[in-house]
């Protein structure tokens, strides 16, 4: 579910019926993507994994034995098709752990590029904390408003002058204020 529902983004927006809930919905779900990964998630990066018949090993770049045990149940993600899924951690080691896979080859430890994660339960529901939703919300009217200006530009209230900066880095600052609070220590690096 989106941070920003169709129908908060068509009230905020004013555009009645104007525009169908799909094209609506590709601008909630583009916040979404700006926004979230800045959040603070229970999620740490896949680096590398390899296979030996049934047993598939992550790692990570980080000690993980306070994040993950054995018995827990993790959602790996973006990590190749035998290791994707919700799956139960048998092994635990300083910098990996290792799960039980599909049969097939043995594969030597390789990188993945772009990190996979691995993310276990989560305790926070970004969709229900005000703060939040409003911040995608505003996110989702700068995206529509640079869709639907000339040249994808926005306007300064005051000299009615082009911005080219509107989908820029300067896009998440503008909520930083609300989101602070949830900010993943590792995305404000930089």
């Amino acid at each position: 579910m989106s941070t920003t529902t169709v129908a908060e983004l068509r009230s905020a927006l004013g555009v009645g019926t104007l525009y169908s809930d799909a094209t609506l919905q590709e601008v909630c779900d583009a916040a979404d993507n700006v926004l979230l990964p800045f959040l603070w998630k229970n999620d740490v990066p896949i680096i590398a994994h390899s296979s030996q018949s049934t047993v598939g090993t992550l790692y990570f770049d980080q000690d993980i034995r306070d994040i993950f045990y054995v018995g827990q149940s993790v959602t790996i993600a973006n990590s190749g098709s035998r290791f994707n899924g919700t799956k139960t951690i048998t092994g635990v080691s300083e910098y990996s752990f290792t799960i039980a896979i599909t049969a097939g080859n043995n594969n030597p430890y390789h990188a993945i590029q772009p990190f996979g994660t691995a993310s276990a339960e989560t305790y926070t529901d970004y969709t229900t904390i005000p703060a939040i939703q409003t911040a995608s919300l505003l996110i989702a009217e700068a995206i529509w408003q640079a869709r639907q200006a000339p040249s994808g530009q926005g306007m300064s209230v005051d000299g009615f002058t082009p911005s080219p900066f509107t989908m820029s880095n300067t896009l998440v600052a503008r909520v930083r204020g609300l989101i602070a609070p949830y900010l993943a220590p590792g995305s404000m690096v930089g």
